[in-house]
């Protein structure tokens, strides 16, 4: 068993663990890079057929070569996705200009909650790593959080030997991290072995590429030359710039997504 598959192993083992022990799941779909290797990985646990509803929190704001390929997607795999979007936020006039983290936790925060109260979700997958942020590094694989999704990230059990704790009190949030012990370059690779399909924008064109995906008006390309697999997996091997380099709302506020993931934010 080499790396790949030792992470691969352990992702869907807490996916099976999550299915067990908690009430009704849902999947959070970003269309990103992580969150498509997290839905391949469910398709593995349960033989071929994802037994979770995947959320897509649409800001209105997205790439749309990321909505092309969520529909495609949703499509060629029957999956079956809801699309959620905060319209009190976004007939209120709701945008980056009002503030980034403002925008953030109106039009993501507030909308996946509105989506938890809806369908009565118990918990929520979501397709984080440790390595990406610094507040991420503070979770545990099954993160728990009060009914209204808030994080207390300065009470967290701890995770010893892989001993994970799935009894919470009844009425929280839990969080499930099945990729929180990957990194970029592990996704890379996997995404190579396993030919998971992926968004274009992730492959350089005229000397950009996107490293992280988010919001349009929030998100910028690098510069890179990186236009396969190979390339961007060499290229990561090579560079000292962060993942989230391009992420405007990191750069408003260095400490802005661990606000931000206090109040439910993925």
């Amino acid at each position: 068993m080499d790396h790949l598959d030792r992470l691969e192993a352990e992702s869907i083992y807490i996916l099976r663990e999550a299915y067990k022990h908690f009430g009704k799941l849902g999947m959070l779909w970003s269309i990103g890079k992580d969150s498509t290797v997290m839905l391949w990985l469910a398709q593995k646990a349960f033989f071929g057929n994802c037994p979770f509803p995947l959320i897509h929190v649409d800001t209105k704001r997205k790439i749309p070569e990321m909505i092309e390929f969520r529909d495609e997607v949703a499509k060629k795999y029957n999956l079956n996705l809801i699309v959620h979007t905060n319209w009190d936020a976004i007939n209120s006039g709701m945008g980056p200009e009002k503030g980034r983290l403002e925008c953030c936790k109106a039009l993501k925060s507030e909308g996946l909650q509105q989506v938890i109260d809806k369908y009565k979700f118990e918990g929520l997958i979501v397709g984080i790593r440790r390595d990406e942020e610094g507040s991420r590094s503070k979770e545990r694989v099954f993160s728990e959080r009060n009914a209204e999704s808030e994080w207390d990230y300065t009470d967290q059990p701890p995770e010893l030997w892989d001993q994970f704790k799935t009894d919470f009190k009844k009425g929280n949030h839990i969080r499930i991290h099945p990729l929180l012990g990957w990194n970029e370059i592990d996704i890379w690779e996997y995404i190579k072995r396993e030919n998971i399909p992926v968004v274009s924008l992730y492959f350089a064109k005229d000397g950009k590429r996107y490293r992280s995906l988010g919001c349009a008006p929030c998100t910028s390309p690098i510069t890179s030359n990186a236009s396969n697999l190979d390339e961007i997996i060499e290229e990561l091997k090579n560079t000292n710039e962060t993942e989230r380099s391009g992420r405007a709302q990191d750069k408003a506020d260095p400490h802005a997504l661990e606000k931000l993931r206090k109040h439910g934010y993925m």
